[in-house]
């Protein structure tokens, strides 16, 4: 059981931090790498709650992000970028996100997460102090398009949030917070 901890720490650390950048490339690269993956996961959005669209285009501005997430027993962490839209100034905000947990859970998972802001309140509070807190189940299932996953999640605030896991194998309930800060190289 020991050799069996130690060998999990070791990939727990190693998938942290080959998931804490966006890689190689240009400041020009980064930024449109994250348009494109705003983009791909907007489409999936839409496509499977066509509602949103309208919410997303009536509100104040929305965040997507790319994230990898490691569950190993009592413990969850992980780290990724993304794009915050201000729809009343166009402005995009690039940013990064970490985020720890507790709770039960065993896995790896690749997920994209939306938010959507509500009040200019809420937008603004994210992009200046970008902390939030809440609780995740889901299990998850995934390669490329073929698997399933099913997610819940609950935060507080003035916006909704929206979850959709793109590959990974993993079961878990956590109580976590996440930290999102402006990207200093990208904006």
């Amino acid at each position: 059981m020991n050799k069996v901890m130690k060998v999990s720490v070791f990939w727990f650390i190693a998938m942290l931090a080959g998931c804490a950048s966006m890689g190689a490339g240009d400041v020009a690269q980064k930024r449109s790498d994250i348009i494109k993956m705003k983009n791909a996961t907007l489409a999936q959005l839409y496509a499977e709650k066509p509602d949103t669209r309208a919410q997303l285009r009536s509100a104040v501005g929305y965040a997507v992000f790319s994230n990898a997430n490691v569950n190993l027993l009592l413990v969850s962490a992980g780290t990724g970028y993304g794009v915050v839209h201000n729809n009343k100034s166009g402005q995009f905000t690039y940013m990064n996100m970490a985020e720890g947990g507790v709770g039960l859970g065993l896995g790896v998972k690749d997920y994209r997460l939306v938010l959507v802001f509500h009040t200019q309140k809420a937008l603004n509070t994210f992009v200046e102090n970008g902390w939030t807190f809440g609780g995740n189940a889901d299990a998850a299932a995934k390669a490329s398009e073929k698997g399933a996953s099913v997610q819940g999640e609950l935060y507080y605030g003035d916006m909704s949030v929206y979850t959709m896991t793109k590959s990974g194998l993993a079961l878990q309930a956590t109580v976590k917070g996440t930290k999102f800060w402006p990207d200093n190289q990208l904006n």
